[in-house]
C-alpha cells in the first residue's frame, strides 16, 4: 500500500502504523502534497518502520531534507527557539525526488502551489483526489480568514483550477470529504478577495509593516504569538506583493522607513 502524507509528528506515525499492521497491510511508499511539518511530520517513524520510499515534488524536496528552512525562510534569518518547534520543524527523512513514472499505476499527479511552491495533488485510479493545503474548509476559514498562503496570484489561479478537476470524492487536508468540490473553491477565491479589499484599506494610512500587521491582528482577532507573527506576517507580505503589482497599493521610504500606502 502507499500513503498520501504522514501527519504532524511521530505520534501520527504511531497511529497510522497501528492502523497498517491490525490490517496486515505492507506501507511501500508515502506521497508527499507538501513538506510542511503537518503533512510529513510523520514521514521519520513511518519510513524508519517499514523501510518505505517518501516521495516529493520539486523544491518541497529542499524543504523535506533540511527543515529548518521553513523557519527560516518565514523568518528571513536564523529562526529563534519559538521557531524551532515540532509545528513549523518535522524530522528530516531520506526524500526521493518524485517523478510521474513514480506514481502508482492510474494516478495522477496536479501541481497545486500558492499555498506553497510546487505542491501537488494526487488522483487514484478509484476517483479520490488528495488536495493538500489547495483550499480550505468553511469552517476553517470562518474562523482563519488570513490563513497561510506564499503566493496570493499562484494561490488564485490554481483555486481556478481546483474548480474543473474532476474525481469522485475530493480529499483537502483541513475539510471534510466532498463529491462537489466548486462551490468551496468559489468560498476560497472570496475570501482572498476579501482579505486583500481589507487590507487595502488599511493602507490608506500610510503604514510601516508591523504597523499593518498589527492592525491584521486585531481585525481578524488572531492572538500573537512568534509563530503565529511570522506565519501571518509572511502572508501578509504576499498579499502585498499581489496588491502592489494589480496596482492597489505601494510602497514608499520616509525617512529610512518602508511605507506600504494607495
Amino acid at each position: 500500500m502507499c500513503l498520501v502524507d504522514s501527519g504532524n509528528d511521530k505520534d501520527a506515525g504511531k497511529r497510522i502504523a497501528r492502523i497498517i499492521e491490525e490490517n496486515g497491510w505492507t506501507l511501500k511508499a508515502i506521497y508527499t502534497t507538501h513538506s510542511h511539518a503537518d503533512h510529513i511530520g510523520g514521514c521519520r517513524y513511518l519510513q524508519e518502520r517499514f523501510g518505505c520510499k517518501v516521495y516529493s515534488h520539486g523544491i518541497q524536496r529542499g524543504f523535506a531534507e533540511a527543515p529548518l528552512l521553513m523557519p527560516g525562510f518565514l523568518y528571513g534569518g536564523d529562526p529563534p527557539k519559538e521557531l524551532r518547534g515540532k509545528f513549523l520543524v518535522a524530522q528530516s527523512f531520506e526524500v526521493t525526488p518524485l517523478k510521474c513514472e513514480d506514481l502508482p499505476e492510474g494516478w495522477e499527479m496536479t501541481v497545486l502551489s500558492g499555498h506553497t511552491s510546487d505542491m501537488v495533488g494526487y488522483k487514484t485510479r478509484d476517483g479520490v483526489l488528495f488536495l493538500g493545503d489547495a483550499l480550505l474548509g468553511h469552517d476553517v476559514l470562518e474562523k482563519h480568514p488570513v490563513s497561510y498562503v506564499a503566493e496570493i496570484g499562484t494561490y488564485l489561479d490554481t483555486l481556478e483550477t481546483v474548480k474543473t478537476l474532476k474525481a469522485d470524492l475530493y480529499i483537502p487536508s483541513h475539510s471534510v470529504m466532498l463529491t462537489e468540490i466548486e462551490d468551496l473553491a468559489e468560498y476560497n477565491i472570496s475570501v482572498v478577495h476579501s482579505v486583500g479589499d481589507k487590507l487595502a484599506e488599511l493602507c490608506k494610512e500610510p503604514l510601516i509593516f508591523e504597523e499593518l500587521l498589527k492592525k491584521v491582528f486585531e481585525v481578524y482577532e488572531i492572538p500573537m504569538n512568534m509563530v503565529q507573527h511570522e506565519l501571518i506576517g509572511s502572508t501578509v507580505r504576499s498579499y502585498l506583493t499581489w496588491l502592489s503589482g494589480t496596482g492597489r497599493v505601494h510602497s514608499e521610504f520616509r525617512d529610512n522607513m518602508l511605507y506600504w500606502t494607495v
